[in-house]
């Protein structure tokens, strides 16, 4: 589903340079549950930019789902997060003064479809996350969880192959978190590849794989059982 080989990002900051991404190569199979981990200044975000089409390589090649992306125009590159992919944002990423059904709805304009399917689909993808009687709420009128829920329902919208989580309980207290969590198995059990970008092991440890990056480069790649609880010293390893 995913190929990533040779992936290498530079920054330029000031007369120095700065690789947030050294040489990666990862392949992540269709239907696979993987957390990507690493501390702060790890390169996972920027991992997450080049898994998404977001952003570009300096060097390497990447394919999603059998297409290639690394030449790519930026519309190009739309064209493909809009059909192959679904975004969870730790900040929820939705517009103030749009309704929940009108933020849901984005993705699906931008695919050209017309008002009638889209609100169909739209109100579908509030109702699988519980928010029916939240369709015409704008953000602020929402709890975070809720919000999150709005988010989630947006990446669904379009029925995505692949979901990208970053930090997807970040801001969020533990009862809202462990609901996210189960909504992303659930999708996971349907079928879906997810992926969630996190530095919390506890987090990632409910993940089928977890692919541990550092200083830009994967360090480590492991399947996982799925434990529930990292303890305090596990979790103070990844700080």
């Amino acid at each position: 589903m995913i190929r990533l080989e040779g992936i290498t990002k530079i920054y330029q900051m000031g007369d120095s340079e700065v690789r947030a991404l050294d040489g990666v190569d990862l392949h992540i199979k269709p239907h696979e549950f993987v957390a990507i981990i690493g501390p702060s200044g790890s390169g996972k975000s920027t991992l997450m930019n080049m898994i998404g089409c977001l952003d570009v390589p300096t060097s390497g090649r990447y394919w999603i789902d059998g297409v290639e992306g690394s030449s790519m125009s930026d519309n190009e590159l739309a064209d493909l997060r809009n059909q192959k992919l679904g975004f969870i944002f730790q900040q929820y990423n939705l517009l103030p003064k749009l309704s929940a059904i009108e933020n849901v709805e984005l993705p699906l304009i931008y695919r050209g479809m017309g008002v009638h399917e889209r609100t169909k689909l739209a109100k579908r993808a509030l109702e699988r996350v519980g928010l029916s009687d939240k369709m015409h709420h704008k953000p602020t009128e929402l709890s975070g969880g809720q919000q999150q829920r709005v988010s989630i329902a947006r990446a669904l919208s379009s029925s995505p192959q692949i979901i990208l989580a970053d930090e997807p309980t970040g801001a969020l207290d533990s009862k809202s978190g462990i609901e996210i969590m189960q909504m992303l198995h659930d999708l996971h059990e349907e079928g879906n590849t997810v992926i969630i970008i996190t530095h919390d092991l506890n987090i990632a440890k409910q993940a089928e794989r977890i692919v541990t990056i550092k200083d830009g480069k994967i360090v480590d790649d492991i399947n996982n059982k799925g434990d529930k609880e990292v303890s305090l010293d596990e979790r103070n390893e990844i700080k």
